[in-house]
Parts: C-alpha cells; sequence; structure tokens
C-alpha cells in the first residue's frame, strides 16, 4: 500500500508540472503532440483531436511533447514558430504549477492544521538565547537578513548556518528589538544550539491569514530547496546524500506507515505535508539553469529574448542531449545510492 500512495503522489505531482506546460501550449497554439504519464513503453493511448493522451509502462515521471520542441519543424504551430515571450511562458508554467499546487495543498493543510508561529516557549539554561535577553512570549521576526514567519524556521536556519553568530530581530509587548546571538554546540545531540524552546501549539487563523500563511509555507520549502543546494557546493552535504524517485517513494512510504496508526486524518496531513515538500522542491530544481531542464530551456529563450535572433537549433538540442546523458547518468548515481541505503 504505501509503495503504491507513494507512486501515486508523486507521478501526480509531476503530471500536475507538465499539465502547465500543456495548458500554455495550447493557450500559444502550440501543437502538442502527446500528453502521457509515465516514461518508457507505451502501454496505451487515445488521441482526441491532435494530442495523444498515453500511459507509459514506468508510472514516475511524464511528458507534455511538443512539436518541434527539441528538433527544426516546418509546421506554423510548432514551438520553435512561436514568440519567444510565448515559448518563455510554456517553459515557465511547469515550476510555476509545481509552486502553485504546492499553495493549494499549503492552504488545505493549514486550514486544517494551523500553523507554528515563531513565539519563544522558554530559553534554555546554559545556552546563548538566554544570554541574549530572550524571554517567554517573544516573537522571532528575523535572523539577519531572513524574515522569519514559522518557529521551524528557526532550527533550519541553525542547520544552515551552523556555528555563524546571526542577528536576531524579536517583538515584545509591540516593540522590536534586536540582539546577536552566537549559538552553542550541543555535545549530546551532536549539533548547534540557540537554547530557544517552542510550543507546540498551531495557530488557527482567518481565511485571509492562512491566505498569507500559505504563501509563507511555499517560500520556506523554496528557501530550504536552495540552501540544501548551497550545501552541497559548501561541502556540507556530499553527493552521497542525494536521492532521487526510489527515495522518495521510500520517503513517502515511511511517512505513510509513521502516521498509519493514528487515523485517516493523520496520514492525510503527512500526505499533504509531502505533497507541499516535493511539489516546491521539483519547481527549483527544474528552474535551475542546466541543459535539459526548464531553467536551461529558459536560458536559451532569454538570450534570443536580448539578442532578437533565435540560438540555432540544433546547437541548442545538442546542448540540451548531453545534458539529459550528464542527468541520466546522475540519476543513476543517486538511485544507485538510495538502494544502497535501503539495504
Amino acid at each position: 500500500m504505501k509503495i503504491l500512495i507513494a507512486v501515486l503522489i508523486f507521478s501526480f505531482i509531476i503530471l500536475f508540472h507538465e499539465l502547465g506546460h500543456f495548458l500554455l501550449a495550447k493557450a500559444n497554439g502550440i501543437r502538442v503532440n502527446e500528453f502521457c504519464l509515465g516514461l518508457g513503453p507505451k502501454l496505451f493511448g487515445i488521441k482526441k483531436g491532435e494530442t495523444t493522451y498515453a500511459l507509459r509502462l514506468f508510472p514516475i515521471g511524464g511528458a507534455c511533447m511538443m512539436e518541434g520542441e527539441d528538433a527544426e519543424s516546418e509546421d506554423d504551430r510548432s514551438f520553435g514558430k512561436k514568440p519567444v515571450w510565448g515559448r518563455i511562458s510554456v517553459v515557465v508554467a511547469g515550476p510555476f504549477f509545481n509552486f502553485l499546487l504546492a499553495f493549494l495543498f499549503s492552504f488545505i493543510l493549514l486550514l486544517s492544521d494551523g500553523y507554528d508561529l515563531p513565539i519563544v516557549k522558554g530559553v534554555q539554561e546554559g545556552f546563548p538565547a538566554m544570554e541574549a535577553g530572550l524571554m517567554e512570549g517573544d516573537q522571532i521576526v528575523r535572523m539577519n537578513h531572513t524574515k522569519i514567519h514559522f518557529f521551524r524556521e528557526i532550527s533550519s536556519f541553525t542547520q544552515f548556518h551552523a556555528g555563524e553568530t546571526v542577528d536576531v530581530t524579536y517583538e515584545r509587548d509591540g516593540r522590536q528589538y534586536q540582539t546577536t546571538i552566537t549559538p552553542k554546540y550541543d555535545e549530546e545531540l551532536g549539533y548547534y544550539r540557540y537554547g530557544i524552546l517552542g510550543s507546540t501549539e498551531r495557530t488557527h487563523g482567518s481565511v485571509l491569514s492562512t491566505l498569507k500563511y500559505s504563501f509563507y509555507e511555499v517560500q520556506y520549502w523554496i528557501r530550504i530547496t536552495i540552501d540544501s543546494i548551497r550545501s552541497i557546493f559548501r561541502g556540507m552535504v556530499s553527493l552521497g546524500d542525494l536521492s532521487g524517485p526510489v527515495g522518495i517513494v521510500n520517503m513517502i512510504g515511511d511517512g505513510y506507515e509513521a502516521t498509519v496508526s493514528y487515523g485517516v486524518k493523520a496520514v492525510v496531513m503527512q500526505m499533504l505535508y509531502m505533497c507541499i515538500f516535493l511539489s516546491a522542491n521539483l519547481g527549483v530544481m527544474n528552474l535551475l539553469p542546466l541543459p535539459a531542464l526548464d531553467g536551461g530551456r529558459l536560458v536559451f529563450l532569454l538570450i534570443e529574448a536580448v539578442r532578437r535572433k533565435r540560438v540555432d537549433p540544433d546547437k541548442e538540442g545538442m546542448v540540451h542531449l548531453v545534458g539529459m546523458m550528464l542527468l541520466f547518468a546522475l540519476m543513476i548515481f543517486v538511485v544507485f545510492n538510495d538502494v544502497r541505503r535501503m539495504m
């Protein structure tokens, strides 16, 4: 059951991404040859109008195959024949739909479960938060230049800025104050801490307030994804820690098993949480300026928009082909890592 749920969730998120490309392609008059769920050999397909809607063998993945997307085409409705800003909208639509999906799921989750405001429940003796003058009831507003909306952002900031001194802005009795904190290494737990304790209580706001915090929720996961990528280049995370589809499916399955004993609502909340994380993550990853990804295609389109002349399609296609091969090599590597960790 857990594998089936994980595959369905992962496939739905990717399909929603491709739906963004599909809808904007149709809106710009681009011919879509196939819209499919899955990769590999086609199991079956139904042709409606000019587009074949298909299911392929491997359920993880999907595609929106547009005429002239990767090769020259004389069709007036091909991708390459359309104005550059129309093509940009088609490429950006995939990641945008991922962020939109994450926002919709965030709204459902926060409306039902509430959100964790960054209010100090207490400060731990012997840690720098107490020495800096923080007290119960203070609300953390900013850490360095990062605005804080949820209590968990304090922990994630500590994780990605381990050992760094931070300027903390907090609110007390309607007034804002600032203090400086240098985290202390906790020998017992094995990581740096400020000694700020949070409450397990969740805030349930109005519909408008929940909409606002749903935006913050998506923003939070986008920031986590970007910080995680930076951590690789800073040597804080190794390539061996990366996960691919197998690891993601296993993570979703573990989340299901951890909550199933608490009832249906707990499972639904956990799956929504996973969907928000994965959808925001997929949106950011696809916007990276790497060949074969949406971000790589966007780079070529922006160059075309600036110079008012299209990059040679054959050269662009070769760049994307090389990028695709490298991505497949990376995918094989992370799948091997996932399997090794599971054994």
